[in-house]
């Protein structure tokens, strides 16, 4: 492997595609504050100076990673609806990028200068979680429990699981449905 002295040169895009896979990884594993960018570069294989052509600052990095990761996520599971097959969708996006994934909710949800990125898809899901749900929960105090308990539920069900290391892959969405679909049926049989 080449290491920071010794960078091998690579189309432009290329190269910020490998910045922030490191960076994602290095990120993931301890955060934006405890994470530098002496230490991505590392991850990277590039010199501070290489990382610095393609991002102006850790803030400008982190927030990139967080971007992409959305962007992928989005890709995956889509925004507007939510069916049979979301779970499952969510799922595959989790289980193809885990480390942004962790990012987006485990470590962005727990930063207030990049807060922002989470609420903005926290408040789409409850959007669409509503639309969903009125259906079959009656407007009131436990639809608004269930906006915000079903989405929270499924996100920490499928942390768990890249967590525990994936098991079962083909009935993980079944079993996570299950736990969602319990909370749809306690929310809408409470009088």
């Amino acid at each position: 492997m080449a290491g920071p002295q010794n960078v091998r040169r690579m189309p432009r895009a290329q190269r910020r595609e490998q910045i922030l896979d490191a960076a994602t990884r290095a990120f993931a594993r301890a955060g934006y504050v405890a994470t530098g960018l002496d230490g991505v570069a590392a991850e990277a294989e590039v010199t501070l100076v290489l990382l610095y052509r393609h991002f102006d600052s850790k803030a400008d990095l982190y927030r990139a990673v967080l971007d992409r990761a959305c962007a992928r996520l989005e890709a995956t599971v889509g925004s507007g609806d939510y069916d049979e097959g979301s779970i499952s969708a969510l799922l595959r996006a989790a289980a193809e990028d885990p480390d942004g994934f962790r990012l987006l909710f485990r470590h962005a949800v727990r930063e207030p200068d990049f807060r922002d990125v989470v609420n903005g898809m926290q408040a789409m899901s409850a959007e669409v979680t509503r639309r969903e749900l009125a259906a079959v929960i009656p407007e009131g105090p436990w639809l608004d429990w269930a906006v915000q308990y079903v989405p929270t539920v499924t996100l920490e069900a499928v942390i768990a699981w890249l967590d525990a290391g994936q098991p079962d892959p083909d009935q993980a969405a079944d079993r996570i449905a299950l736990v969602v679909h319990s909370a749809i049926r306690a929310a809408s049989s409470v009088d």
